[in-house]
Formats: C-alpha cells, structure tokens, sequence
C-alpha cells in the first residue's frame, strides 16, 4: 500500500471541513466500491429463497426483501451474520445458527459468483477525495466488514491508494465486534498511528455513522448515493455530522497559483 511522502498542492485540496482531520478511514461498499447494490442483490435472491419456504407466520411480514429499505435498515454495514439476524427478525423469525449459516452462505455463493464475472468500479468522486487527501499528505485507511474488501479494492484499481485496510477477515481474527460497535474503525484508524479524536470516518450505513459516533471520531460523513431525502436524514440521526450525495462534493475546484 502506498507510504510514499507526499507533496500538498492547492489544485483539488480537501473541502474546509477536512481540514482539521490528520486521518481518515473509509467504509468500502457503497462507499469507495460500487458493490452495495450487489451485496443487497445477492441478499434479497437469499432471503426471497427462505421466505418462500419458511413464510413467517404473520402474512404482513410475508413480503420479499426490499433492496432498499431493508437493506439499510437491517443488513447494510453488518457482518453476514449479523445481517442475516437481523433480517430475520424483523421478519418475526427467531432462527437457529445453522439457519443463519445457510442463508448467509447462500448470499455469500451468489455475491462471490458475480464478483468473480463482473468486478466492481470505485465511485470517481471517491477516488478523487482519496487522492486528494494523498497529496496533502493526509493518512487513509479503508475499512470493511465483508472478508472481500481487498479483492474487491484490488478489482477496481484503488488498492495502493489505501495506507491501512482492516477488512473482515482480519476483523475475525483480532475478534472485534461488529458495527455499529467501533472497533474496526478504531483498529484501522490506529495502525494510521491518529487518534480517533482527530481522524473522519466516511460511512454510508446507519451502523456505520453510530460506529463513527460511539467511536468518538472527530468527524463522521455520512454518504447518502441514493439522494433520498429520508435516507438522509437516516444518517444524520443516527450519528452524521454531514451528509453528502457523492464525496466529490468535498474536493474544490481551486487552480494552482
């Protein structure tokens, strides 16, 4: 990963809200990789699966899983397992281990199949920031819960932007919990070598901005690509100091002098 010096420069620095931060560390689906909405695809063909053979009992929970809505609310931001829980229980299903092992794995197949066919793409305006922020000479870290975070950072060319990624293999091995408990950002954030208290976390998930907020970062971003208006305000309640459509918006448009 790239420890290369760098040199700031006033072409495309960091919006004024950046730049009090000395780190920051970025979620990876939906925040630097176009890869959410594959995630929620794969989740919903695997839950549509299991609801159709396992309907819960009260048929107003009977409806199939909402790529949108419930995606965020349940899954986004969540280790498989967790996610799977979680869905499961809004829909009035208390499932057993095993249970949640076979509908997580199931999203698990169908996420790695598309992966494997199509790859992902970095968000530009993401990419932008990033090496933004490079050239200023300000630290990056990427942070993921999925074990896929580095196949997924490496397929789309953006890997050696990053100093520090803590993806979800190394989450198991360390044994930190999941969002919206804070210990992967702050694990990552501390292998920058920045306490938490000067560093930003950029985060598209409710879990992930209430990380950012118990984690007492000095500044969490929520990113709301859906320009939902609802989704938004989602964000910022639950722990957002800003919220933006897209992280270009935080680089200027300032020419050398």
């Amino acid at each position: 990963m790239d420890r290369r010096p760098t040199t700031p420069t006033l072409h495309d620095l960091p919006s004024p809200v950046l730049r009090d931060v000395r780190a920051v560390v970025f979620d990876t689906d939906g925040v630097i990789t176009d890869s959410a909405r594959v995630h929620a695809a794969a989740w919903k063909t695997a839950f549509d699966a299991f609801l159709r053979e396992h309907p819960p009992e009260d048929p107003a929970l009977r409806g199939p899983f909402d790529v949108r809505d419930d995606y965020l609310r349940h899954v986004d931001g969540k280790s498989r397992f967790d996610g799977a829980t979680a869905f499961l229980a809004s829909r009035g299903i208390e499932p057993s281990p095993r249970t949640v092992r076979e509908v997580a794995d199931d999203k698990e197949r169908l996420f790695t199949e598309h992966l494997s066919r199509h790859g992902v793409d970095a968000y530009p305006g993401t990419v932008r920031l990033v090496r933004a922020l490079r050239r200023a000479g300000v630290p990056r870290a990427a942070a993921s819960a999925s074990r896929h975070a580095r196949e997924l950072l490496t397929r789309a060319g953006v890997l050696d932007l990053f100093d520090v990624l803590v993806d979800g293999g190394e989450a198991a091995r360390l044994g930190l919990p999941g969002k919206p408990r804070p210990d992967l950002f702050l694990e990552a954030v501390h292998r920058l070598g920045v306490p938490a208290s000067r560093a930003a976390v950029v985060e598209d998930a409710v879990a992930g901005v209430e990380a950012g907020r118990l984690g007492g970062f000095a500044l969490v971003i929520g990113v709301d690509r859906a320009a939902d208006r609802g989704t938004g305000e989602r964000l910022l309640r639950h722990g957002a100091d800003i919220v933006v459509r897209d992280l270009g918006e935080l680089c200027t448009e300032e020419s050398p002098k």
